[in-house]
């Protein structure tokens, strides 16, 4: 069995690849992955012997089929995914996020490749006050961000009703752990608050997200790979909901740093108020959550301090 895992070398791929080679060490991995400023080898070092590294983009098609060559399954976390950065350069979201999708999926439909998943995210419903989106409520996304990733997932989805494809589909809520740039809210927050500088929350810090770890979100990609069916849609949540402002105090807690570092800055535009999800079905596939946001924020934080030879080269 082969395997391609494309954004392999970014935050939660890379997470991923470490994952895959620890549960299935019989399965061959090939990483596709453009190496832009957040997929980085560095991230793939230690590994880097145990599987087949291709260099190049999702919607160059000769790249393409030379990655998938001999693959019996996919999983696309390929993808432009910061918000703000969608937001003055809605272009290159819409690029990768819909036109690489459609590239993989024309070389996967010419393979008849066994199982492809597509990795999605919670911001494809929008906002809600109150309740929890479950997989069968509508799409409303706000941002260029969440749209790309809604048109991705959509196309993708098509492929199963129009040529049969044993297409699945992944939304997962906020991911936080190792390896995750520095453009992020937590490891923003944690190396702001370890060099003494201001921590930026946006608005009145309100916001509402579902804390994942990425070690939690890759098993339950793991699961989705095995047990999905095509056509299947999968919400992977951990019931961790906490403030913008919160998950800053927290850290400089664990930091023993002063609330005073706390900086209120103007709301992004389209700003989600809060993201929740339901997760039965994934929870029926034999998936939960084992961190605790309190153990799994900690263990972030002691990783940043620890890895400064990583993160610091990205911020100067």
């Amino acid at each position: 069995m082969k395997i391609l895992i494309t954004g392999g070398a970014g935050f939660i791929g890379c997470n991923f690849v470490r994952h895959m080679l620890k549960e299935h060490p019989d399965k061959k991995i090939v990483v596709l992955d453009k190496l832009t400023y957040a997929g980085r080898l560095e991230n793939l070092e230690e590994i880097k012997d145990r599987i087949e590294f291709v260099k190049g983009d999702i919607c160059d098609k000769k790249v393409v089929e030379q990655a998938m060559k001999d693959c019996d399954q996919i999983v696309n976390f390929a993808a432009e995914s910061h918000v703000d950065r969608s937001i003055t350069s809605p272009e290159d979201f819409v690029r990768t996020d819909v036109l690489g999708v459609f590239t993989l999926l024309e070389e996967a439909r010419r393979r008849d490749i066994k199982r492809f998943v597509q990795i999605s995210t919670d911001e494809v419903y929008g906002s809600t006050v109150s309740g929890s989106f479950s997989e069968l409520d509508n799409l409303d996304p706000s941002s260029p961000y969440s749209a790309s990733k809604a048109g991705g997932e959509l196309l993708a989805r098509s492929y199963v009703r129009t040529y049969g494809m044993n297409v699945v589909v992944t939304r997962s809520s906020n991911n936080y752990g190792p390896f995750q740039y520095p453009e992020k809210l937590i490891p923003v927050l944690i190396i702001k608050a370890l060099n003494d500088q201001p921590l930026p929350i946006y608005g009145k810090g309100l916001n509402v997200r579902d804390w994942l770890h990425v070690e939690d979100n890759c098993r339950a990609i793991d699961v989705v790979l095995q047990k999905g069916k095509a056509g299947d849609v999968v919400n992977i949540g951990s019931s961790n909901e906490v403030p913008n402002i919160e998950v800053a105090k927290m850290i400089l807690k664990y930091m023993n740093k002063p609330e005073s570092l706390i900086t209120y800055v103007t709301d992004r535009p389209g700003h989600d108020f809060r993201y929740s999800l339901t997760w039965e079905r994934i929870k029926e596939m034999g998936w939960s959550p084992k961190f605790k946001f309190d153990d799994g924020l900690r263990e972030t934080v002691e990783w940043y301090l620890d890895n400064k030879s990583w993160w610091e080269p990205l911020i100067q």
